[in-house]
């Protein structure tokens, strides 16, 4: 009880001088009307609605930036003494502008990578899936990898046959690719296709075991169909790596940055500026650094350590790196998978899926090696963030939280975090709060995956556990919003729509009971991810004294009726200070020096 009274004394002390600062600068601004003096500004937005998310200026029509920090918001007759000679004016017309975005749980360099392979989000059926790869194959040299991503076998409209588990057998798929190894990535990551080719090169047979952690799913007879779970993708995937390493250092480089280069373009125009990767390599890390440092990165980084626990012991302390390129790049956090994904029957569960009765899941890291990871992070000041789907493995990870901190009553403020936390039990539902572990959450998996959920878990297990929102929000808990693209696109209005409505393609309402206001969806979008990455004094709201990112809607989404909302465009993305896109009309601009 004396640990739940002082941090609610923190967050009230925090908020107290938040508010006293934030007061401070607004007399500040007064006094200086009184003058007739204002700084001149690089960039004022005027004729706007601005939310704030700041408690002492909640609503104003118009900002200020000088540099790249906000100096100022109020009404458009105050905020044009702000002008002069060189001031960039911005009018809103009306239109809401709010913090910049930050998606909380995506996969960075993921995304710009998808934008080169095969899309396998809108294949119907597993007829389409076979159709796109056999006209790949027509195009691609003889040898080259067929990579796609983004089948999902519960969004088909039929069952392919033969099948095990609805997953297909990979025989149409070799014939059509005899000579080309394919890799066929499943929506969420946790499982993918291969062809006979792809396996022969990865030394695949019957007598092949399931790795720890991983499935290779099998025909009656015991031999592979060309279907991974898990960490069984490993080995098709080090057959590709193998492939890879023929490439010269220079040609691997190159590719990268053109990659991040795809990433940070795709999430500016869907007003996006700052991103939580998790889960990423020290060699990721080192070309986010380089390019941060070079002024090319396009979006804000807080990049997950996703290395094993010997190598990480090792290198940990190398990598720890605040602000880096002018607030372009943070590395303070680790990432772990605990499970699977429910789709794919990874997500580990305390009961039996309701239908695959043989089957609770994966367990994809045991508990000692969380375990070992969670003292890693606390006796170097790192934060834990660890990938968690069923109700077993949310359990499993909070019972290691909750050790951890009671072993080390003196480390405060953690913020360690669960990714995902998607379907929970009842019980473990206020340790959220009382633990102060973040919820890093993905509004869009709702009403993407809620179709199959009770499938799934049945109805009373979705109705208590899944996607539980309301009720972790209710508990103390603090929500952080994401797409976890390239699993999801990573627009944030679909989320933004998915939160607040829990309406699934279906039409039909996920549980609406657990929906999200819409002032708690934007602020999981902002100030609370901001705060799951220890920067809310730098995002997160338009204060006075914060970097200047923000992002300007064509509709205000705050108010426009609910089937409005999916209609809304983003019309600025500013970082900074600076407008790096913008959309108007039918035109879409980036202003920033990518490498394309």
């Amino acid at each position: 009880m004396a640990i739940e009274k002082g941090r609610l004394l923190m967050k009230l002390n925090r908020f107290g001088i938040s508010v006293l600062i934030a007061s401070l600068f607004l007399s500040l601004a007064v006094f200086s009307a009184c003058r007739g003096k204002k700084p001149a500004a690089d960039l004022v937005l005027l004729n706007g609605k601005v939310v704030t998310l700041d408690p002492a200026i909640p609503q104003a029509e118009a900002l200020a930036v000088v540099g790249e920090k906000i100096a100022a918001v109020g009404r458009s007759k105050d905020i044009k003494a702000y002008i002069g000679a060189s001031t960039k004016v911005v009018d809103l017309q009306g239109n809401l502008a709010v913090p910049g975005l930050i998606d909380s749980h995506l996969h960075f360099s993921g995304v710009g990578e998808a934008k080169a392979i095969l899309d396998l989000t809108g294949a119907k059926n597993w007829d389409e899936v076979v159709s796109l790869v056999q006209a790949a194959v027509q195009r691609a040299s003889p040898g080259e990898w067929i990579l796609g991503r983004g089948w999902h076998q519960e969004k088909w409209d039929s069952v392919p046959e033969p099948s095990v588990d609805g997953l297909p057998f990979h025989h149409r798929l070799s014939a059509v690719s005899p000579e080309n190894p394919v890799l066929l990535t499943h929506a969420s990551g946790h499982s993918c296709l291969a062809n006979a080719k792809a396996m022969e090169l990865a030394g695949i047979s019957k007598k092949t075991s399931d790795p720890p952690g991983g499935e290779i799913v099998r025909d009656g007879s015991g031999l592979p169909i060309g279907a991974f779970r898990e960490t069984a993708q490993g080995l098709v995937r080090r057959a590709l790596a193998s492939d890879r390493q023929k490439r010269s250092p220079e040609q691997i480089r190159e590719e990268e940055r053109r990659s991040v280069a795809r990433a940070a373009k795709e999430c500016l125009a869907k007003g996006i500026t700052s991103v939580h990767d998790a889960g990423v390599s020290f060699e990721t890390i080192d070309l986010y650094k380089s390019l941060a440092e070079e002024g090319k990165l396009g979006v804000r980084i807080y990049a997950m350590i996703g290395v094993g626990n010997e190598v990480l012991a090792r290198r940990i302390n190398e990598y720890k790196i605040i602000a880096a390129g002018n607030h372009h790049l943070t590395v303070r956090s680790i990432k772990r998978l605990m499970d699977g994904a429910l789709g794919a029957h990874g997500a580990w569960l305390l009961e039996p899926y309701n239908d695959l009765p043989t089957s609770s899941g994966l367990n994809t890291m045991s508990v000692e090696a969380l375990k070992e990871t969670a003292r890693l992070a606390i006796e170097n000041d790192f934060q834990l963030c660890t990938h968690a789907i069923g109700d077993r493995a949310n359990r499993e990870v909070l019972n290691v939280y909750q050790e951890v901190f009671a072993a080390h009553p003196g480390k405060k403020d953690l913020r360690w975090r669960i990714e995902h936390a998607q379907h929970l039990h009842p019980d473990d539902i206020p340790r959220f709060g009382r633990l102060g572990v973040v919820a890093a959450m993905q509004g869009i998996h709702c009403s993407s995956d809620g179709p199959w959920v009770v499938k799934k878990l049945g109805e009373e297990r979705a109705r208590t556990g899944a996607y539980v929102w309301r009720e972790l929000l209710e508990t103390g808990a603090v929500i952080a919003n994401g797409t976890d693209a390239p699993v999801e696109d990573v627009d944030p209005i679909a989320c933004f729509y998915a939160s607040v409505t829990r309406k699934m393609n279906t039409g039909e309402d996920f549980f609406p009971d657990q929906r999200m206001t819409r002032e708690e969806a934007l602020r999981s979008y902002t100030i609370n991810g901001a705060y799951a990455a220890f920067q809310e004094d730098i995002l997160g709201s338009l204060s006075p004294g914060k970097l200047a990112d923000i992002t300007v809607f064509s509709r205000d989404i705050l108010t426009v009726p609910e089937d409005q909302i999916p209609e809304t465009t983003v019309v600025y993305t500013m970082l900074g200070g600076k407008i790096l896109y913008q959309k108007l009309a039918d035109k879409a601009e980036y202003f920033f020096a990518f490498e394309d």
